[in-house]
């Protein structure tokens, strides 16, 4: 968005748009970005423990929540039974979270048969 402003200031300088339209395309501008990033905090982010010994967890959480529980906590509320895949780098997902990161980021895959994945859709 940086450099759409710099073009914007630009072509006012130049005097090809006055202050009033380039006042107009800012607020375009952040009203654009504040709507993808509403769309992506209604999003949620998935995780799905599927355990050979039957002890399958999945679990959808808000983006929005999310982040709040890992800012607050360096947590996220999730059961995760017996197996509590807590190598996770909570650091990594609140950062996935924050940049708009969307798909599938995580999938692991134990000696055991257990698998688990990560996603925000």
């Amino acid at each position: 968005m940086k450099e759409e402003i710099s073009r914007i200031l630009r072509m006012m300088e130049e005097g090809k748009i006055g202050s009033e339209k380039a006042t107009e395309l800012i607020e375009a501008l952040y009203k654009k970005e504040e709507k993808v990033m509403v769309s992506y905090d209604e999003k949620a982010l998935k995780v799905k423990v599927l355990s050979q010994q039957g002890d399958n967890v999945n679990v959808n959480i808000p983006v929005k929540v999310a982040k709040a529980f890992l800012k607050a906590t360096g947590k996220i509320p999730i059961p995760m039974g017996e197996h509590q895949y807590a190598n996770f780098d909570m650091n990594a997902i609140l950062e996935a979270l924050e940049s708009g990161l969307e798909g599938k980021f995580v999938e692991v895959k134990s000696a055991n048969g257990d698998i688990v994945e990560v996603c925000i859709e």
